[in-house]
């Protein structure tokens, strides 16, 4: 019964582990389009650049406007906006420290992304310098994913 146990205990964190994966993205090229799936392979929404708005506007499943982004030339950022219109966040290109930055509508430093020459992957902290996740591009599948610590 022990060893029974101990088996059942090996296979369940083989398994947790094997669905660490948080999501996926790839380019749909029959409708022009980047779709991200779950660890489950159901699709959960959709990004569409809009050549009518110059931006990136992100979709759910159903095809309901979640958000947008749009490049600020002025600023030199990159503006993620609600389906309201409202400021969610901003990115920029930190060279000082070789990241990218993500701010909160108020400017704060919420967290950055970095890419890490070791294993070939973006790597995503939050504002406490702690890594949430990454970035990592699969060539058997070639496709980005997305990992969550």
């Amino acid at each position: 019964m022990k060893r029974l146990t101990l088996l059942f205990l090996a296979v369940l964190s083989i398994v947790i582990g094997a669905s660490a994966q948080s999501y996926t993205q790839k380019w749909n090229d029959l409708y022009k389009r980047t779709e991200y799936f779950d660890s489950y392979g159901h699709m959960i929404g959709y990004a569409k650049y809009s050549d009518l708005y110059n931006r990136m506007e992100y979709y759910d499943s159903n095809g309901n406007l979640q958000k947008t982004e749009q490049r600020n030339n002025i600023y030199d950022r990159t503006e993620t906006k609600d389906r309201y219109g409202n400021t969610q966040s901003t990115r920029n290109y930190n060279s000082l420290y070789d990241r990218e930055d993500i701010k909160d509508s108020y400017g704060r430093v919420i967290g950055y992304k970095k890419w890490n020459d070791l294993y070939k992957r973006y790597d995503v902290y939050n504002s406490n310098n702690t890594l949430v996740g990454y970035y990592k591009w699969s060539d058997l599948y070639n496709r980005w994913e997305y990992h969550e610590n």
